[in-house]
């Protein structure tokens, strides 16, 4: 448990192949952060639905009527959902072999969502009718892909040298 705690510091010196493995599961761990993320945007959706409702037919503007806003708001649960269960499935194959592609890919997805996010306080002001988003859900989803990010670099590291010991051992 301690190495793995170590192997999410991305500055921590990995010297032997346990320790690149710990680092090498920081990749899954951001991505179980991510599975954790998701299943609270659904319990809350679920637990709110009229909340969700009125943020759907906002942002339809006047044309849309409320049946129409519900089964936009059950679209977007379901496919979080979808998206929720296929990340839960990567991270469990990040953890089982930990893989540069999946984390570079998630690291892009992340830069992404880092800059959509950092710019909707913008779009809100561009978009007519778009729901208002408070500062304090910006900067907690801000906060949290920091940290995802912070770990798949410490993942990346790990792989690479996970990969180089054991390239070393087989010559």
């Amino acid at each position: 448990m301690a190495s793995l705690i170590t192997g999410m510091n991305p500055t921590a010196p990995i010297r032997t192949e346990a320790e690149a493995e710990a680092a090498a599961k920081a990749s899954a761990i951001s991505i179980f952060i991510g599975v954790i993320v998701a299943a609270v945007s659904i319990a809350w959706s679920l637990a709110n639905p009229a909340a969700m409702q009125d943020a759907v037919a906002s942002a339809a503007g006047s044309d849309v009527n409320a049946e129409a806003a519900a089964m936009g708001a059950q679209v977007a649960i379901y496919a979080t959902g979808g998206l929720a269960v296929l990340q839960l499935i990567l991270g469990f194959v990040q953890w089982r072999n930990p893989g540069k592609f999946m984390a570079i890919l998630f690291l892009v997805l992340l830069a992404y969502g880092i800059l959509s996010t950092a710019a909707t306080p913008l779009l809100v002001g561009m978009v007519p009718n778009a729901p208002v988003v408070p500062v304090w859900q910006i900067a907690l989803s801000l906060v949290i892909m920091v940290v995802q990010v912070v770990l798949h670099i410490a993942g990346l590291r790990g792989i690479n040298k996970l990969d180089k010991l054991q390239m070393d051992s087989a010559r």
